[in-house]
């Protein structure tokens, strides 16, 4: 398992994970029952390959491992309409008269309520990592919507959790425009081939480029135009490869040759050993990266 997006976020280093395994236990993923919509809860990191009575949590030294896992049903709003719609047409022909707003309205919940019940069900999960030598957790998502929901399954399993999306006490912008536009980077980092770059007054204006040489011309004629960087493609040493946004998400994450190649030095017998050792992989590069990106950008810590 390797996270293909990272959303930071920072909590106070004085939470107390002791009983978490027990926490998340009490709320553990429940299927979702024949008249809801959608269900939401832990499930073990290792899927099936951690069995029936795997842990919720996979700890290793100060990093934990958590899964939040997800059954929604589907039940297309297309569909729903096209029944509603025949419903509709057929009361007409009986009664010579359409139905009122608040007719169709309870027309409609009732075609829910005997539709959901035997709509498919899709499963889902969202991968964390709890970094707590650092006072963050990841979230394996560029959305800020479903990390916000991870954080606050983990919220409700703790009773209290007082993490905050990470901030910058300087501006991504400046920052990564200056890289881009010859400043120093921080050792072990290089520029990748993708940016883009925007408008300062965000009127819209915004340049893409991809699988091209940053430090060129073509780009030195977008900076002058006063355009600054929203997003920059970095590497860190050749290790760790990924797109910084002024968001401080970063985007399209992967792990490279420099550090995959420890797991190909070893051969392991089954298929949890072999997560187990890319979660402790994964735990580690993030580690490494976090500590050059909180000095560059000056990431602020959690009250």
């Amino acid at each position: 398992m390797f996270f293909r997006n990272l959303t930071l976020f920072r909590f106070p280093a004085s939470i107390n994970f002791d009983d978490l395994e027990t926490q998340l236990a009490d709320a553990a993923l429940k299927p979702v029952g024949p008249m809801e919509l959608s269900s939401r809860g832990f499930i073990s990191p290792f899927g099936r390959a951690g069995g029936e009575d795997a842990a919720l949590m996979h700890r290793i030294d100060d990093a934990i491992w958590l899964t939040v896992g997800g059954e929604d049903k589907l039940l297309p709003s297309s569909v729903v309409n096209d029944l509603l719609q025949k419903k509709v047409d057929e009361f007409e022909a009986k009664n010579a008269r359409r139905p009122g707003g608040k007719m169709r309205r309870q027309m409609k919940d009732d075609l829910v309520a005997e539709l959901l019940p035997r709509a498919f069900v899709r499963p889902t999960r969202t991968d964390a990592l709890i970094d707590l030598k650092h006072g963050v957790i990841v979230i394996d998502t560029s959305s800020r919507k479903v990390a916000e929901a991870v954080v606050s399954q983990v919220r409700e399993a703790l009773g209290s959790f007082p993490a905050l999306p990470i901030n910058a006490e300087v501006a991504p912008r400046a920052v990564m425009t200056g890289w881009i536009a010859g400043d120093e980077l921080p050792e072990g980092l290089s520029l990748g081939d993708e940016c883009e770059l925007r408008d300062p007054a965000d009127s819209g204006a915004v340049v893409k480029v991809q699988r091209m040489e940053l430090a060129g011309e073509e780009i030195d004629t977008h900076l002058e135009a006063g355009k600054q960087v929203a997003r920059l493609a970095l590497t860190l040493d050749d290790h760790a490869g990924f797109v910084l946004g002024e968001d401080l998400v970063l985007r399209k994450f992967k792990l490279l040759d420099g550090a995959v190649e420890q797991l190909e030095s070893s051969e392991r017998d089954d298929i949890r050993a072999e997560m187990d050792a890319r979660f402790a992989l994964m735990a580690g590069e993030f580690k490494r990266l976090f500590t050059v990106l909180e000095s560059a950008l000056k990431l602020s810590k959690a009250d």
